[in-house]
């Protein structure tokens, strides 16, 4: 099969099983495992920022710096289709008692746009205590958000007192795609989270990183979620190894979702009924439009060998990663035209 459906779905390469088969390890909730702090000071090196803490997931990256900077009651600021309230089982509202304000279009918003959705400080309204932004942006189909947009929300924000936190799942994309350090990327936010399991290759985790009195509550609540580790070294070996080896490697994956956004935005697939704008491919996600319902198109690539995920009624999202090959996209470019025009002629 080929698998499209995420770049979580890579495994381990031999090199990635080699170095976690030899991890030094200890137990971690006594500070005790090596490998999983040179992690963490690695991370917080390369993002600039005081300390860093090893999660087991970007979810549980992204509620800390939820919990952490708001109170039950507040309103966190985000944008249209964020992963912090759409992908997460409602972990805001759960964890933290927080609600979201949506700000923007398609993930996009502005110092403005968050002037905007600023609550006044009256006691029957919500207080605004946190805005988020996410980089780069899933549901928009892998889109870089804006550094001038970024520094320009930094600036309004700061006289408020309000946290700003960056959703850096894939900043290791952003980085690559437009040339900028994750660490210049980072600089304006107070707390940021970015996940060795998605591009990276690396079987488990994330890591938040911010100033160190804040990672030092983070690292507290994650005990009290559960999240406290004891030979992590484990899993950590997996993510250094991710960050020594696959991030150069990410321009292979751009290029390849580039590639089948071209091959699916030509005559032929606009006969099948698929519809791609090349220009908002920008990293190693593809928004593939249709004409008809896209779960039965799900169901019609598998049968022929795709893995695709549905991401709304008449739209299909293809994950390019170090899994799949540049024959394999030709391949499953053909495939999801055959399985379009084989849906919309039952259709018909």
């Amino acid at each position: 099969m080929i698998d499209l459906r995420s770049d979580t779905v890579t495994r381990p390469t031999p090199g990635m099983r080699q170095a976690i088969a030899n991890a030094e390890v200890g137990d971690d909730v006594w500070g005790d495992d090596p490998t999983t702090r040179a992690l963490e000071e690695e991370v917080a090196e390369l993002l600039g920022k005081e300390a860093a803490l090893f999660t087991t997931s970007g979810v549980m990256a992204n509620q800390l710096a939820i919990a952490i900077q708001t109170r039950p009651g507040d309103e966190v600021i985000v944008g249209e289709g964020a992963h912090v309230m759409w992908n997460e089982a409602a972990a805001g509202a759960a964890l933290s008692g927080v609600q979201f304000a949506v700000a923007g279009q398609d993930g996009f918003f502005t110092a403005d746009d968050v002037e905007a959705a600023i609550k006044p400080r009256l006691n029957w309204l919500p207080r605004t205590s946190l805005v988020c932004v996410e980089n780069t942006l899933n549901r928009a189909g892998g889109r870089v958000f804006p550094q001038a947009t970024v520094l320009a929300i930094a600036e309004r924000i700061a006289p408020h007192g309000f946290g700003f936190h960056l959703d850096g799942a894939r900043l290791w994309n952003a980085s690559v795609a437009t040339g900028l350090s994750v660490k210049e990327l980072a600089a304006p936010f107070h707390t940021t989270s970015v996940c060795f399991s998605k591009g990276l290759g690396a079987p488990v985790g994330s890591a938040l990183t911010g100033p160190a009195a804040l990672i030092e509550e983070a690292r507290r609540l994650r005990h009290r979620w559960g999240g406290g580790m004891r030979q992590s070294g484990i899993l950590t070996a997996g993510a250094r190894y991710a960050l020594a080896h696959h991030r150069a490697r990410l321009v292979e994956d751009h290029a390849n979702a580039r590639h089948l956004a071209e091959l699916l935005s030509g005559p032929a697939a606009r006969a099948a009924g698929i519809f791609v704008d090349v220009h908002k491919v920008e990293s190693n996600i593809v928004n593939i439009d249709l004409d008809v319902a896209a779960a039965p198109v799900v169901d019609a690539a598998r049968d022929l060998g795709v893995l695709i995920s549905a991401t709304a009624l008449r739209r299909l999202r293809a994950v390019t990663h170090l899994d799949v090959s540049r024959s394999q996209i030709d391949e499953a470019a053909a495939i999801l035209r055959r399985a379009a025009e084989a849906c919309r002629a039952g259709h018909e």
